[in-house]
């Protein structure tokens, strides 16, 4: 099967990110244990989802990890012109959802595989599928855990999000928090017996806002957004509770760690008589790779597009690279059709993507094995 009939496969299973994964999951490991290659799932503590790790070639260190995940976000409220789970091929695009993000890498992975199966593969080529990570990265964390227990160390991994098959070099972290505010409600008539929990929540929104501006004044690239505030219940009652969903994007760890403590300390003089209760509901690390290192050479040997670019978006690169595996993201596709009615990707770049994993299976079968 080729990578379009591949993904049209993929784009037919909904993997929504609230539905569960497995069907899409199962057929996979049913492609890949059909060509012979190491399949492995690791499920969700829930059992409802799993990751999938597979291994094509040798048990050697130092080969490839082709990184990519399952989920897509909802089509709910997006206005389509045609059923967003069946693959419609037009005028060279190929529209459904997940098409960009990121079904037509992992198609272009399963399409590979009969390929490098048939080469002397001198160093493995991994694949790793996750789970949930279009809401805050949740299953690749024991995806990597399980990487490391069952495989020698690899030499680089691959995310493969649109970027146009051009390598994309760093990104912004990403930490998402509910905090979560309790007064005590009382008549509005007697707003002194009640202690307001929308204050101090409004006074954190505000705090935000001028730490953020504070940063961007020294030259810190780290932005805020406060996505949702959701408090009180009528206009005639001290509100007792009040909830603010916020996040930031740090460059780097470092930044990341400064803005925890400076809101560690808004948080301790914001208001007398109210409990807060503080909670990390995502966090994405940065990436910062080295233009000049190992991982790039063989990315661009391999036909990736130069030069590299900083991606405003997240990916799970990140977590790689927090678990000392050289990483870079490079995928086809444009992060601009992502997440839109009438997703789409264009034939050409999943061409460009059959090309470039067919340089990584290359790479691999003439690569010297460390000692």
């Amino acid at each position: 099967m080729d990578t379009v009939g591949i993904l049209r496969t993929l784009v037919a299973f909904d993997t929504t990110s609230h539905r569960s994964n497995l069907d899409l999951i199962h057929w996979m490991a049913a492609h890949l244990d059909g060509h012979g290659a190491k399949v492995r799932l690791i499920h969700s503590d829930d059992g409802a989802k799993a990751n999938l790790f597979a291994t094509v070639g040798s048990d050697a260190a130092g080969g490839v990890v082709l990184s990519g995940h399952t989920d897509v976000v909802p089509v709910a409220d997006q206005v389509w012109g045609s059923d967003p789970f069946a693959l419609v091929e037009r005028d060279g695009r190929l529209t459904g959802r997940g098409t960009a993000d990121m079904k037509g890498f992992i198609a272009a992975c399963l399409a590979a595989v009969p390929h490098w199966c048939r080469q002397d593969l001198r160093r493995p080529i991994h694949l790793a599928f996750s789970y949930d990570e279009e809401i805050g990265c949740l299953g690749v964390p024991r995806l990597i855990a399980d990487l490391q227990a069952h495989a020698r160390p690899p030499a680089l991994a691959i995310i493969g999000e649109p970027t146009e098959m051009r390598i994309g070099l760093a990104h912004r972290g990403f930490y998402g928090h509910r905090t979560t505010f309790r007064g005590r409600p009382a008549h509005s008539s007697h707003p002194a017996s009640g202690v307001s929990a929308i204050e101090p929540a409004t006074r954190l929104v505000a705090a935000l806002a001028r730490f953020g501006r504070a940063l961007s004044t020294r030259g810190d690239r780290t932005t805020f957004n406060v996505g949702c505030i959701r408090g009180g219940t009528a206009i005639n009652i001290v509100p007792g509770c009040c909830e603010v969903l916020w996040e930031f994007r740090p460059p780097d760890e470092a930044s990341a760690a400064a803005v925890k403590a400076e809101v560690d300390r808004l948080l301790a003089v914001l208001s007398p008589g109210v409990d807060i209760e503080m909670a990390q509901i995502a966090g994405v690390p940065a990436l910062a790779a080295h233009a000049d290192g190992a991982a790039v050479a063989i990315a661009r040997t391999c036909g990736a597009r130069w030069p590299p670019g900083e991606l405003a978006f997240g990916t799970e690169a990140g977590f790689f690279a927090q678990a000392g595996i050289p990483s870079l993201v490079c995928g086809p596709g444009s992060i601009a059709q992502a997440h839109q009615p009438d997703e789409w990707i264009a034939a050409s770049e999943l061409g460009a993507a059959d090309r470039f994993l067919a340089g990584i299976g290359t790479w691999a079968a003439a690569a010297a094995v460390p000692g």
